[in-house]
């Protein structure tokens, strides 16, 4: 699994070249992006991610399949227990509470998805959600201040 970040902690990269990908950037902009990491995550043929949890109600996550292998060597994500195949083009919803893992089962395709991360509106007030956002914005600051000599 690698990740080609387009926004970190609901902020953009800095000198990231965003003129490649306008329509993606407006996308990702229209929706209320959490305090995570939102960008095109790839996952090579035959992989797959463990099970686990989030263990918060904070987020949920949108993956939008751009490249996806074919239904005969299905890639998917099972979330909550429920399985959701990859298709292009379908973009598939979860929530992040729940156990959930991925596996790409294709022996010659990798799986490509846009992965947008964005605050759970359905449980979380906007109060909370502003709170949450200085939190995560404090922990980048935090983050960068370490990366200087």
């Amino acid at each position: 699994w690698s990740t080609l970040v387009l926004h970190r902690n609901s902020a953009r990269i800095p000198n990231f070249p965003y003129h490649l990908c306008p329509t993606t950037l407006k996308i990702v902009e229209s929706v209320p992006i959490a305090g995570r990491i939102c960008g095109f995550n790839r996952q090579l043929p035959g992989s797959g991610i463990p099970t686990h949890s989030d263990g918060n109600n904070m987020w949920l996550t949108c993956q939008i399949p751009i490249r996806a292998p074919p239904t005969s060597s299905p890639s998917y994500i099972i979330n909550g227990g429920e399985r959701h195949e990859y298709i292009e083009g379908k973009a598939v919803v979860y929530d992040t509470t729940y156990e959930h893992h991925t596996m790409n089962e294709s022996e010659t395709e990798d799986r490509v998805v846009l992965h947008i991360d964005f605050w759970n509106t359905l449980e979380m007030s906007e109060e909370e959600i502003q709170v949450m956002q200085y939190v995560y914005d404090l922990k980048g600051k935090f983050m960068e201040a370490e990366q200087k000599p």
